[in-house]
């Protein structure tokens, strides 16, 4: 689990670059998210702790100062270190210009990772955000001066680094990622995979435990959840509708596994969360305000310091 503050915008203004959601969280150890696949670019700076990301067959160790990038439509996995869980922020956007300010940031599909060492500016930049929470035309621009200037910040520490593993890739788990991403609102079984990759199902199993510690069939299954998830949370859509889109039957079907994986049904998930958020954002403002005011008092004793020493 993670104690998590996070604002969502559903309708966003500005076409070329927009602020999606973003966030702050704070895991229990060996807490995870994925493998899971989502249609924004998202920044995630950790400020504390440590933990793995991975994208495919390539494996991250990062820990404090550390930043990774989610590209749309890319299925990843991330998970907190058991010994030293990590706290982390992040920033979903999108917008037709969002992959140019990424690369202007010196972020790509090749080089996922970077190091910033400005953590504190992004956290309040964040909290600043988390403040907003009211789809105004105010608060819209606000953010929108509140993305650029998080943009502003990393490209002024960001540093470049390689953090991967050297592990060598299968293509056969890879095409299997891919169409299992390409197909999995059609309804397609562990079978259908095999088959189209024409591997013999056992051998299939085989390569997705060795490379990722997950079966062919837990993984389809995780993915089609945590698709389930977002919308659930992101939408106004039926849950018969989400059911189907995730390829389920109907929603007792989806509901059936829903609740064996999340322990809880749907419903009960979606009007959960939304309360959540809500109390999360208080106290987010509240965390906000005390890390203002102690900020104040230091900066008050530095001067009062310097004036001493005159």
């Amino acid at each position: 689990m993670e104690d998590a503050y996070v604002l969502q915008l559903l309708k966003p203004k500005f076409k070329d670059f927009h602020l999606s959601f973003c966030g702050y969280a704070e895991c229990e150890p060996l807490h995870s998210y994925g493998p899971a696949s989502r249609p924004n670019y998202i920044l995630h700076y950790v400020m504390k702790g440590k933990g793995i990301y991975q994208v495919g067959e390539n494996k991250y160790h990062l820990s404090e100062g550390q930043a990774f990038l989610i590209e749309p439509e890319s299925l990843t996995f991330y998970q907190a270190d058991k010994e030293e869980p990590w706290a982390y922020l992040w920033v979903g956007f999108g917008g037709t210009e969002a992959s140019r300010f990424v690369r202007d940031l010196g972020l790509n599909g090749r080089q996922l990772t970077c190091e910033c060492e400005y953590g504190d500016e992004l956290k309040e930049i964040v909290f600043e955000m988390l403040r907003h929470t009211q789809s105004t035309a105010e608060n819209l621009y606000y953010l929108q001066g509140k993305l650029y200037q998080f943009f502003s910040v990393l490209a002024r520490g960001i540093e470049i680094k390689e953090y991967a593993d050297n592990t060598k890739e299968s293509m056969h788990v890879q095409e299997a990622i891919d169409y299992i991403k390409n197909s999995y609102s059609q309804g397609i079984t562990v079978a259908d995979i095999a088959e189209y990759l024409a591997l013999n199902r056992s051998y299939l199993y085989t390569i997705f435990m060795n490379s990722l510690g997950i079966s062919p069939k837990d993984f389809l299954t995780e993915f089609r959840i945590s698709r389930g998830k977002e919308q659930l949370v992101l939408t106004e859509q039926s849950i018969e509708d989400i059911a189907v889109s995730c390829g389920y039957r109907n929603s007792l079907a989806f509901g059936k596994v829903f609740k064996q994986k999340i322990g809880m049904t749907p419903s009960v998930y979606r009007n959960s969360n939304r309360k959540k958020a809500r109390t999360r954002l208080i106290s987010a403002q509240n965390e906000l305000e005390e890390y203002q005011k102690h900020k104040k008092i230091y900066v008050k004793d530095i001067e009062k310091n310097k004036e001493s020493n005159r």
